[in-house]
């Protein structure tokens, strides 16, 4: 059986680095005493597979890893175990029964993610901005400079920015999350405040990753789908 957590990551727990994250569930995982699948060899380890990490400092409403069991659990009863052994800040919010294969995996899947950013107190910029960001994010083109280890490039991120608006006085970002095309919404912060003329400052961001998608749709149309739906509840 393989099933899709969704959990979350609160508090202090986002200073919790992903390698560090990972080894807690494991660790979780075995105080609950779920029959969790571990693969041979000489150094066995747990089957599981986070879908993105996320940036140490960040919170998160819908963090998701795919874990593999040797028999059959209803889903309800997976949520109510692990969450018995969580610590404050991370807390399970769903679990989900999802087919088994390659192309199924919540990493392999990724392709989208919502966010929303507020600036830290002191940390906003000195031009005026909240009525800005509709003509930001009506660009036709947004260039920026990424540097890789061995190179720099220009890079038009306008096609990874799905969607961006005002909400409550925080900025809500849709970006593509996909390895190929990545997009931090910390770059597309920064490039909005350089495009209204201002420095960003240090630390200034507050982020919280909301939702992770998978895209069922095509290039010309996308169709973001939750992770969690692709899944369905085992009795």
């Amino acid at each position: 059986m393989k099933v899709r957590i969704k959990f979350t990551k609160e508090g202090t727990a986002k200073f919790v680095g992903h390698l560090d994250t990972m080894r807690y569930f494991q660790k979780a995982l075995r105080r609950a005493g779920l029959p969790v699948a571990f693969s041979g060899g000489y150094s066995p380890h747990m089957i599981m597979s986070f879908a993105a990490p996320l940036g140490v400092g960040t919170t998160s409403l819908g963090e998701y890893f795919d874990l593999e069991l040797t028999e059959t659990v209803p889903t309800a009863v997976i949520e109510e175990q692990l969450n018995s052994t969580m610590a404050e800040g991370i807390r399970v919010v769903s679990v989900c029964a999802v087919e088994d294969g390659k192309a199924s995996k919540a990493m392999a899947l990724v392709a989208a993610a919502d966010y929303l950013v507020e600036f830290r107190d002191g940390k906003e910029p000195e031009a005026p901005w909240k009525d800005k960001i509709s003509e930001f994010y009506g660009l036709p083109s947004i260039s920026v400079i990424k540097k890789t280890k061995r190179s720099e490039k220009e890079v038009d991120i306008r096609p990874f920015i799905y969607e961006m608006e005002l909400q409550d006085g925080k900025v809500f970002l849709k970006l593509a999350s996909a390895s190929a095309n990545y997009t931090k919404p910390e770059l597309v912060m920064d490039t909005f405040q350089n495009w209204l003329g201002c420095e960003p400052k240090p630390f200034c961001y507050q982020v919280q990753r909301l939702e992770v998608y998978a895209d069922t749709g095509s290039e010309e149309k996308h169709i973001f789908v939750p992770l969690e739906a692709l899944g369905e509840k085992v009795e």
